[in-house]
């Protein structure tokens, strides 16, 4: 497994801009590898503060990982999810 990029989505503040991060986010893909692992799905919370949704994506390396996401395209894409709403977002090496 390579690096996993995990966006814990803890409220909504805005969803029409968040519409509009979801256009520019899905258009920032690009030609990066990207493998989508999990997408707003059910998620229970076992521990913790509530979750509002979670998105979890594989890269092959922290290399890949941050070049999506330092991207022009991507960086772009983050403005629209900053106003939208409150996240937290990290990197994690896998096994």
């Amino acid at each position: 497994m390579g690096v996993l990029a995990i966006f814990v989505r803890d409220r909504m503040n805005d969803p029409e801009e968040f519409k509009t991060y979801s256009k520019k986010s899905a258009l920032a893909r690009g030609d990066h590898p990207i493998k989508a692992l999990a997408y707003y799905g059910a998620v229970e919370v076992l521990e913790g503060p509530p979750v509002d949704g979670v998105v979890v994506v594989e890269f092959p390396d922290m290399a890949a990982a941050r070049a999506w996401y330092d991207s022009p395209e991507y960086q772009a894409a983050k403005s629209h999810r900053v106003a939208a709403a409150d996240y937290r977002v990290f990197l994690v090496q896998g096994l």
